[in-house]
């Protein structure tokens, strides 16, 4: 099993990751040992996680959201569904 996930930082920004240990991962993220961005960002919250089969599927995953808007990532954070993702790609590309 993997996880992609995402954290809300102290700084009120997102940090998307992806691993094959969530809990042990979400640790060294709190003890800021997990990533460059999120140890000078403490304390962390996890808000959103998704179960893979394949570590290669949460990996790809993680790319996708990435890339994603702050705005669309919230949508997903917040159980948001397909129209709503879909709502806020449309709002995201209007602003551009």
């Amino acid at each position: 099993m993997a996880w992609v996930y995402i954290l809300k930082c102290v700084d009120d920004t997102y940090y998307t990751g992806s691993t094959k240990d969530l809990d042990k991962r979400i640790n060294e993220h709190q003890s800021g040992i997990g990533a460059n961005y999120t140890k000078d960002r403490l304390p962390i919250k996890l808000v959103y996680s998704e179960e893979h089969s394949r570590v290669d599927d949460a990996f790809r995953r993680e790319k996708q959201i990435q890339n994603w808007s702050r705005k669309k990532k919230e949508a997903l954070i917040n159980g948001g569904g397909k129209l709503n993702l879909k709502k806020a790609t449309r709002e995201s590309n209007n602003k551009k």
